[in-house]
């Protein structure tokens, strides 16, 4: 081995120790890897929407998480392929993001996970910000967090500057050896999803490309859930544990003493998750009749709080407008919906809402 310690190598490898619950998870997304097929043929409207969704919800919730955002009716635009606003750094993220993202879902199959089609696509990713991508880190970073007192505590030392290009080199070829072994395929890749923030190979956007670069494995291995569900979002949705567990796995890595299986569980749960919310969306959907209502109602369903007609509708962005307010209107007369406020800044609540708001 080289100068930086790993996950994919023999030595952790052969201690991994797998949980019940991880056994089940894992059987679990078996399950649902082996309906993709099947669901894959149904209603290509409902699979449509859910797959425009996922980009709008990925896109918003990875930048996000790293707090950059920008309005909603922007955002739709920038998704859209709308050009950013020259000199505005959150909206060339935003639209570099979506670029990366498009890539991979259009091209995942000829993407090769190599070094040198990492520093391609970090370069793609900042193509729209005037900041230079695509080149190692030439200072040494830390993987730091603020607390609420003010003070900075660094949760983790990624690989010095100097050993970053020979680190990548070699986390890519642990990654081609390991396929070889009898490891689960998905397990391989949270390892090598661990391994890639340990060394925190770019100045900015590590957690950004860590997220696409999850995208792009999972489809490599035919997990094909990615395009139709928002990994993104569901690891905002869960932030807490993802960096609890990224914490908690790092530590000793430098050494090779390090516990992958917190990570590894809870990256695992995430796709778990990805497939459960797949199947719900598109079987719930899957007789064809009132096909466009019932896209709004779930929509509905999932929003959480009052909402604008405009966030509904990204919600299902292949239902046209007037078909939106049409559901609206029927859902407020049925007494499942109430508007509040008036004019362009009114906003919808669900009536149910309030009843377990006031419990």
């Amino acid at each position: 081995m080289g100068a930086f310690m790993a996950s994919l190598v023999p030595e952790v490898l052969d201690r991994l120790s797998l949980t019940h619950d991880l056994v089940s998870t894992i059987r679990a997304i078996g399950e649902g890897k082996g309906k993709q097929d099947l669901f894959q043929e149904r209603a290509p409207d409902v699979l449509e929407n859910l797959r425009q969704v996922a980009i709008i919800e990925s896109t918003e919730s990875s930048n996000r998480l790293e707090g950059v955002t920008v309005p909603r009716t922007m955002l739709e635009r920038l998704v859209d392929g709308a050009e950013p606003s020259a000199g505005n750094r959150s909206e060339g993220e935003i639209a570099g993001y979506r670029y990366v993202l498009g890539l991979i879902h259009e091209r995942q199959e000829y993407i090769e996970l190599t070094p040198n089609i990492i520093r391609q696509l970090h370069r793609d990713l900042f193509r729209y910000t005037g900041v230079s991508g695509g080149e190692w880190k030439r200072g040494d970073n830390s993987i730091t967090e603020r607390r609420p007192d003010g003070t900075v505590f660094v949760r983790f030392q990624p690989t010095p500057a100097w050993q970053t290009d020979e680190a990548m080199r070699e986390l890519q070829s642990n990654y081609v050896a390991s396929a070889d072994t009898d490891v689960d395929p998905l397990i391989l890749v949270a390892l090598y999803i661990l391994d890639f923030l340990c060394v925190h190979p770019f100045s900015d956007g590590n957690g950004r490309m860590v997220r696409l670069l999850s995208v792009l494995l999972l489809y490599r291995e035919d997990y094909n859930v990615v395009r139709y569900v928002s990994l993104e979002r569901l690891i905002e949705q869960s932030k807490d544990s993802y960096y609890d567990t990224l914490y908690r796995s790092s530590q000793g890595w430098h050494l090779n003493k390090h516990d992958p299986m917190p990570w590894v569980s809870y990256f695992l749960g995430v796709v778990s998750a990805a497939y459960t919310e797949f199947e719900r969306g598109v079987g719930d959907l899957k007789d064809g009749r009132g096909m466009k209502t019932r896209m709004v109602l779930q929509a509905v369903e999932g929003m959480i709080g009052d909402f604008s007609i405009s966030e509904l509708h990204m919600r299902c962005p292949s239902v046209g407008w007037d078909m939106v307010r049409y559901v609206l209107r029927n859902e407020r007369e049925a007494g499942r919906l109430e508007v509040v406020g008036k004019g362009r800044g009114s906003r919808w609540r669900r009536i149910d809402a309030i009843g377990e708001d006031g419990r």
